[in-house]
């Protein structure tokens, strides 16, 4: 790749999310309320259906995702939905169908709104506890398809628990019948949420949420909470992480106890926790594989921890004041009062010496152990647990946990483990527990972590550290007075920029972007922080290029920020892992260079030279690159440069130097380092096939560029004249070149030989033309492959067209000229026809992409200079052309086609000559409607694509295009091409003429691609589906019609002997259309169709077959099911006497059984339909 100033997309990460997206306007109120009301009404009738209640659950999905983002847009409507469908479950008529599909919904609408503020509007009366109880009866755990009814009623019970009865008070109600013992409810209920702890499905979450607000209760914790806690413990300790039920289990089990431990009294649950500690630690669950068992063991621990210690404030904490900018803005005065207010109301009882529990400290060093875990949500619920211990501790056991943290951060530990201790960090900082003493060792680590890289093989970790660091830095920003965090700005305000603007990930670049925003408006002492902000907003940031080619030379601008920047350039990204940062970070180097010439010569210059003896690679070719770029950065400012030399990495950036140098104009002129450059040029292009495949284009590119700059620099002997040694020997080695048997080597002398200025051409001209169009050519098996050389020779022959110029009565050896500009012609036309394909696809696209560009370029080049080499034949067939490939299937190659056709059709400087139907088509096309029309949408493109129908110059290449698109595999491409053709058939059937000429057309199409599949096997679904769609009912009156005949013929040629399953299938599908046609020729088509229920081969496999086509197809089976289909749809094809006889043959018959008894049936079916059967030809004897 070329190192140009410009910002170019980049390799290092795949950044194509559309920032449209992001920036869409956000949802102001619910707007489907009738719509939804509509569907909860219609339950009740759709749920019999299958079909039916799919497309309403889908739909109803549909509407309440689109809400995930802002769910609370939901509340206003909750209640009524709520109510609507718990009316479906109340109602004692509701089937049971119904009552699953309700809760369906509600489970659906608890998803996007979350279980928790849903909760509260369930109806929880006293009367509510027994209907709910009893609608458990019915319910199977271990039916898969139900299981969202299950979880709503779980959750439903959870919140009818909270009734301030006793529960043995409704115990005396309940009716009982003679023989049968009474169990109670708070019996039903613990046995209930027991079952529901060890299901596999979601239930068991909402059983986790039943048992914390029943098990808490204080009539049940005085009978229940022992036993259930035993029976917890028990469950748990006899399964194991190593099985799939032993997981689910000890998953239900810890989200009980997790949710006990949080909603239950700490007197309650204080008795128990060293316990359920000791059980836990027996789990092992550090060592699980499973990573929800290892969060809930983290949040089951820390849980465990605020049980031991009293709930308190501490004192010792440090206190801000306002959080709210508006507050801090209105009390800036009084603002130290206010904040001692708030300390006093804060406060508790202030005592600091109480005992800690002894299990205070297996549980801390539990959290910390989970802060190395190797899974975020792990490491997550650890510092929240860090964060939530250390403010019920003393100051000193809370600042000896924030050391403990710091440990954290030593290189000996993985990058796990500094991403925990960073999450760790902003939770102590965010809950003031960090005290200022200690910022200048955190601030110290933060920035480390800022930059934190670790290279794993062929890439690198530490993007989540770099990320997590950032939210240390947004988390201290509303934490401390900006007084504390003085002594830092300078030191965190450039790690922040950097990170925004040379990150490789984005969420990295965001995330720095968004605590750099946070600082500059909690802090406000970040220096030049809104200009900077307006630049290096989160959208700005998103794209790569954009950062280091733009953004940063604003922010450099700034000279708090200037040095800082360039030498982290040199230090962290010059040597980096990926090879399209460094050269980001070359080109990066080279816009800094301006804004301190001084410094980049004296200090960054020198220290680039010795990081090329680097002994390792990435570092070398970093450094050439960054050498390259500041050396002519430098001249552009009247300062020095250097070079350098390396291996395969190093072609390229020794050829960027090469080309930069000659570009500076260094005075090499008659030097023998020139022979040098041309060898290791020519030996780069000899060796491309050699170079790995992702840089292989970037490396002919360099090569060219250096090749193009040192002819136009040191190979001119006098203005316009070349030298004379150097024209007898480059031009002849490079055609000789161009026979290579390796084709990378063709593409390279290719693009050299396009790249070669007009003094070098003068005198060649009809040599180099005529060794390019050789390139073209497919004269042998190996050019056919070589599609990727024939792409270079188009591309190269524009190029020196544009080079070269155009003089109608001009030498041929020098310029384009009447005598050798229908070579040109018949190099770019050529290769308009090649659809070449290979283990890669349709490589033949490239060559015609190429060919279409070139073709443009001139006819541009020819109407602006000498128009009269451009004839009338000529026009017509390029336009004919590129119009057949507008209307082809491949979306991006269609798009490049209808812009090349419209640029032709409205180029006016001047307008192009012998433009077939200019006016017809200018008003099909208007230039100020077709800029705005998405040519890559098949629903925007062939519309107007099918208009062209309508010309016939146009007609035949169109209809051979859409061919392809309608009978394709794209489902899009498909759809909206087969809308389109049908469109136009629609707007033709009461004008015959046209419909005959049409008819005409799309036969000769059929004719002239008679066993070419490529065409011939989608032009027969097409055919398939226009016949289907009644497109040609005006040749059905006519007995015979002369178009069902010809098409019959050109069937039989084309399936004759065929044993190709898709053509086959195809050809049987259009020959039950033709049965339409009056007349003989429907025998003749019926017989066809016969003579396919007896085919020899009832089996036909694909040579190559798809994933999905690896079964075998049965071709009798296919006839037969298609012609039964086509005599239900043309009811007067049999007579209704012998209809149901026919039916059954067609139906009954096992078609794949042996062949006789096949024909047998076949046979029957012909006597029946008064066919005349097929008789047997016999095979010659040889030798009679």
């Amino acid at each position: 790749m070329v190192l140009s100033n410009e910002p170019a997309a980049s390799a290092a990460e795949e950044e194509v999310e559309d920032d449209a997206l992001v920036r869409a306007s956000t949802l102001e109120a619910f707007g489907e309320s009738a719509e939804t009301r509509a569907l909860l009404r219609s339950l009740p009738a759709v749920h019999r259906e299958r079909a039916a209640r799919e497309v309403a659950e889908e739909r109803f999905r549909v509407i309440m995702d689109k809400y995930q983002e802002q769910p609370h847009l939901l509340d206003p409507h909750l209640e009524w939905m709520m109510n609507s469908l718990l009316d479906i479950v109340q109602d004692e008529t509701s089937l049971p169908d119904l009552v699953h599909l309700a809760f369906k919904f509600l489970y659906i609408i608890t998803k996007v709104r979350g279980y928790k503020v849903f909760l509260r509007l369930f109806p929880h009366e006293v009367a509510d506890v027994q209907p709910v109880l009893d609608m458990f009866t019915g319910q199977n755990p271990k039916d898969h398809e139900t299981w969202e009814t299950r979880y709503m009623l779980l959750l439903w019970l959870s919140v009818t628990c909270l009734i301030p009865f006793d529960f043995s008070r409704l115990d005396g109600n309940l009716p009982t019948q003679s023989g049968e013992t009474r169990m109670p409810i708070m019996d039903r209920i613990l046995q209930i949420a027991q079952s529901y702890l060890v299901v596999s499905d979601k239930a068991r979450d909402a059983a986790a949420v039943l048992v914390s607000k029943f098990i808490t209760r204080p009539d049940v914790k005085q009978r229940k909470m022992a036993s259930f806690l035993d029976w917890s413990l028990c469950t748990l300790a006899h399964s194991s992480f190593q099985t799939i039920d032993g997981v689910i289990t000890m998953d239900g089990m810890l989200q009980a106890l997790a949710q006990i431990f949080k909603h239950g009294k700490r007197e309650d649950c204080l008795p128990y926790a060293n316990t359920v500690l000791q059980c836990l630690d027996g789990c092992r669950l550090p060592e699980s594989s499973h990573t929800l068992l290892r969060k809930l063991g983290v949040k089951l621990v820390q849980r465990l921890g605020l049980t031991f210690l009293k709930p308190k404030v501490a004192t010792w904490r440090y206190q801000r004041g306002c959080r709210s900018l508006a507050a801090n803005l209105q009390l800036r005065a009084p603002g130290k009062s206010e904040q001692k207010l708030l300390s006093d109301s804060l406060t508790s009882d202030g005592d600091e010496d109480y005992d800690v529990p002894e299990g205070v400290e297996t549980v801390i060093e539990q959290l910390l152990v989970g802060l190395k875990d190797k899974d975020t949500i792990v490491r997550w619920s650890a510092a929240k647990g860090i964060g939530r211990m250390a403010g019920r501790l003393p100051r000193e056991l809370a600042d000896d946990v924030v050391g403990s943290v710091l440990d954290c951060f030593s290189f000996q530990e993985t990058d796990k483990a500094w991403h925990g201790g960073c999450l760790a960090l902003a939770e102590l900082g965010r809950r003031g527990l960090l005290l200022p003493s200690r910022l200048s060792e955190v601030v110290t680590v933060i920035l480390k972590a800022l930059t934190y890289d670790e290279k794993r093989g062929a890439c690198s970790v530490g993007a989540n550290v770099r990320d997590a660091a950032c939210y240390v830095c947004w988390a201290f920003a509303r934490a401390y007075e900006p007084q504390e965090l003085t002594p830092f700005v300078t030191a965190i305000s450039s790690a922040l920029v950097i990170a925004a603007v040379f990150d490789r990930n984005v969420n990295c670049r965001r995330a720095a972007s968004a605590a750099f925003q946070e600082n500059v408006g909690r802090q406000g002492t970040f220096p030049h922080g809104i200009d900077i902000l307006t630049t290096a907003d989160y959208f700005a940031v998103g794209n790569i290029s954009n950062c280091f080619l733009i953004i940063s030379v604003f922010i450099a601008g700034f000279q708090e920020y200037t040095k800082p920047m360039i030498d982290h350039l040199v230090s962290m990204k010059i040597n980096h892992w990926d090879g399209a940062i460094r050269e980001l970070s070359a080109k990066a180097l080279h816009n800094l260079t301006s804004l301190v010439p001084e410094y980049m010569a004296t200090h960054v210059f020198p220290a680039l030279l010795l990081m090329t003896q680097s002994p390792d690679l990435h570092t070398r070719h970093g450094a050439i690159l960054a050498c390259a770029e500041v050396t002519y950065a430098l001249y552009e400012l009247a300062a020095q440069s250097n070079r350098g030399l390396g291996g395969e990495l190093m072609r390229q950036a020794v050829c960027i130097l090469i080309e930069k140098l000659s570009l500076s104009r260094m005075p090499f002129k008659g030097d023998t380092v020139i022979e040098g450059w041309q060898w290791l040029i020519n030996d780069t292009l000899r060796s491309l096939h050699l170079v790995s495949s992702h840089s292989r284009e970037q490396i002919k590119e360099v090569a060219v560029s250096a090749l193009a700059a040192v002819c136009n620099e040191y190979y001119k002997k006098e203005p316009g004249e070349a030298g004379s040694t150097i024209t007898e020997e480059l031009i002849p080695q490079y055609l000789a070149e161009l026979r290579s048997p390796e084709e990378m080597t063709r593409c390279g002398f290719s693009s050299a030989l396009g790249a070669l200025p007009c003094f070098l051409l003068r005198g060649h001209l009809q040599q180099v033309l005529s060794g390019l169009r050789r390139v073209t050519c497919t004269t042998s098996p190996m050019d056919v492959s070589f599609a990727e050389a024939r792409r270079d020779g188009l591309k190269a022959i524009s190029r020196i067209c544009q080079t070269v110029g155009v003089n109608t009565q001009g030498p041929p050896d020098e310029v384009i000229c009447q005598e050798n500009i229908s070579e040109v012609y018949a190099a770019l036309l050529g290769c308009m026809s090649d659809y070449t394909t290979d283990s890669r696809g349709d490589v033949g696209a490239w060559v015609r992409e190429a060919s279409m560009t070139s073709l443009m370029d001139l006819m541009l080049l020819l109407a602006q200079t000498e128009p009269v080499l451009i004839e009338a034949h000529i026009c017509e067939r390029v336009m004919c052309c590129v119009a057949q490939q507008a209307s082809e299937k491949i979306d991006r190659f269609r798009a490049h086609a209808a812009r090349v056709f419209l640029t032709l059709l409205h180029f006016d400087s001047p307008p192009i000559p012998h433009v077939p139907h200019r006016k017809e088509l200018e008003s099909l096309f208007p230039r100020s409607d077709v800029a705005t029309v998405n040519w890559n949408a098949p629903s925007q493109a062939f519309p107007l694509i099918t208009q062209l129908l309508g010309l016939p110059t146009y007609r035949y290449h169109v209809l051979l295009g859409l061919a392809v698109s309608v009978g394709g595999l794209t489902e899009s491409t498909v759809r909206h091409s087969t809308q389109s053709l049908f469109e136009y058939m629609k707007g033709i059937q009461k004008d015959a003429q046209v419909l005959e000429s049409f008819s005409e057309t799309l036969l000769k199409v059929f004719e002239d691609n008679l066993l070419n599949d490529r065409v011939s096997v989608s032009l027969l679904k097409m055919l398939d589906q226009l016949l289907a769609n009644g497109c040609f009912d005006i040749f059905t009156a006519e007995e015979n019609h002369p178009f069902c005949v010809k098409l019959l013929t050109l069937c039989k040629e084309e399936i004759k002997k065929s044993k190709d399953i898709q053509k086959l299938r195809s050809s049987i599908a259009v020959l039950c259309g033709m049965v339409q046609f009056s007349g003989d020729v429907r025998k003749k088509v019926l017989l066809q169709l016969f003579l396919l229920l007896g085919h020899p081969f009832p089996v036909v496999l694909m040579a190559f077959p798809p994933v999905d086509l690896l079964f075998s197809f049965q071709i009798r089976k296919s006839t037969a099911s298609q012609v039964y289909e086509m005599v239900l749809t043309y009811s007067d094809l049999v007579d209704a006497e012998v209809l149901d006889e026919v039916m059954s043959v067609l139906s009954d018959t096992a078609w794949d059984s042996e062949l006789p008894v096949v024909r047998g049936q076949r046979n029957h079916l012909c006597d029946l339909l008064g066919v005349p059967r097929p008789q047997l030809v016999p095979k010659p004897v040889p030798g009679s």
